[in-house]
């Protein structure tokens, strides 16, 4: 979102209309209005030179990518904690240089660099946050993790109100991680990455120690030995093509967040520009999102939706509300119109998202469930980056632009009900989990306690 506000283009007036089209020429005439400052004022990224803008945030972007494909195999092979504090590290450090870049070159290079940690530490932290507590429990984890992201969007937009200088505005915006670093070093490895790699007495340490912080009496905790890890092999990306169990939910599972994301911007783009505070306009963004995790919360947990039927649910209503759309006039007064339709189904969209954060957790066993979740977020960075393209359709039809993402959204949901249910079930550690008879036993236990 840093880009929204630092890049925002001011209303600025050229006192002198029939100057040459030469950058040096035109910003001698050149008179912003407003009372904040920009890359765009500060650069005057104008005329020829205003695709820079959207070029420092495609960067980000294309980061973002390279970040969740390295740092997920990474974790899953280093260990959880020393990926993320190094990740969050170089987050810290690359965003203080976009802050003080001395050029619009150095600028886009630093987000480049800033999308890659960000990427990838925001997704080792999401398993780190998972793996640390109970299976019960990471439903509620999860939800908070997504909830306090769209509550940042409305943070950051505070700032920018009282913030009205880019660099300082930037400066002070990254200026937290530090605090959340110094914390960071008092986080545990993840004692589910410790057990499912053969560190068992490591892993029977962080449990201790957590019994102890939360009040409880030291228990004496003994851990059977993990099975698949006596052969000490090393896992990799690979393996989610390897086994045909993870082959299979891979595919699904990269098409499913691949339309969350494409559905997610593609709502953002049909419900239009916002009209009036700059700052205003980018909290409603953030804050439209904070009912869908309650909704997240409530429907994962029954027994008669659980994890598969909600990403269902949630997915298929987001791509009737594309295709509903479509067949509203614009001025259809003011409780349904295609504005109010599109802000519901972002909405949706959004649960979506959590739930598929959470479930994907689950799908996956720990030793590859960072790997798994990297190259799923590759296929979400996938439809952020082709949905603006879609609009472009409507030179072909009008109709054109949400038909294909309300189809998108309906073929998702189908197809994520080929997928297993999770809700009430062990964690798998290895991937011989997934294919022990054991597993498979308590697996339906666990289903059928739960539904007595």
């Amino acid at each position: 979102m840093l880009i929204v506000l630092v890049g925002a283009v001011p209303e600025y007036l050229i006192d002198n209309e029939d100057i040459s089209a030469s950058k040096e020429e035109y910003t001698k005439h050149l008179h912003d209005t407003n009372n904040f400052t920009s890359i765009v004022s500060e650069w005057h990224l104008i005329k020829n030179e205003a695709y820079k803008v959207n070029l420092a945030s495609s960067l980000f972007f294309a980061g973002l990518l390279i970040g969740n494909i390295l740092f997920g195999p990474l974790s899953d092979k280093l260990g959880r904690r020393p990926v993320y504090l190094s990740g969050l590290f170089f987050d810290i450090t690359f965003g203080y240089c976009t802050a003080l870049a001395p050029s619009y070159e150095v600028f886009a290079v630093s987000r480049f660099f800033v999308g890659i940690m960000n990427g990838g530490m925001a997704l080792v932290s999401f398993v780190l946050t998972q793996e640390y507590v109970g299976k019960s429990y990471w439903a509620l984890t999860g939800s908070l993790t997504n909830l306090i992201f769209a509550v940042g969007i409305a943070f950051y937009a505070l700032l920018g109100f009282y913030i009205r200088n880019w660099r300082t505005l930037a400066f002070v915006a990254n200026s937290p991680g530090i605090f959340f670093f110094l914390l960071s070093f008092l986080l545990p490895e993840s004692p589910r990455w410790l057990y499912s790699h053969g560190y068992t007495t490591e892993a029977e340490g962080v449990l201790q120690s957590m019994a102890v912080g939360n009040g409880v009496e030291r228990p004496v905790v003994k851990l059977k030995s993990c099975p698949g890890t006596s052969s000490k092999s090393a896992h990799s990306v690979f393996d989610l093509v390897k086994y045909g169990v993870l082959r299979w939910r891979t595919i699904l599972l990269m098409y499913i967040w691949y339309v969350c994301s494409l559905v997610y911007y593609g709502l953002t783009l049909n419900a239009g520009e916002l009209k009036g505070n700059l700052y205003l306009n980018v909290a409603l963004y953030g804050l439209v999102e904070v009912p869908a995790f309650p909704l997240c919360l409530y429907f994962i947990e029954k027994s008669w939706s659980g994890r598969r039927k909600a990403t269902a649910g949630f997915l298929g209503f987001a791509g009737f509300a594309c295709i509903f759309t479509i067949f509203l006039p614009e001025t259809n007064g003011d409780l349904l119109n295609p504005t109010v339709l599109a802000l519901f189904g972002k909405l949706s969209v959004s649960a979506a998202f959590n739930v598929v954060y959470i479930y994907t957790s689950e799908l996956y066993p720990t030793v590859v469930r960072n790997a798994g979740l990297g190259v799923c977020a590759m296929a979400c960075r996938f439809g952020g980056i082709l949905s603006p393209f879609i609009p472009t359709m409507k030179s072909l039809n009008p109709s054109m632009p949400f038909v294909a993402f309300g189809i998108s959204g309906i073929s998702a949901g189908i197809l994520s009900l080929l997928l297993p249910e999770t809700r009430n079930k062990p964690i798998a550690e290895s991937i011989e989990d997934l294919q022990s008879p054991a597993y498979q036993l308590l697996s339906r236990g666990n289903e059928v306690l739960a539904s007595t």
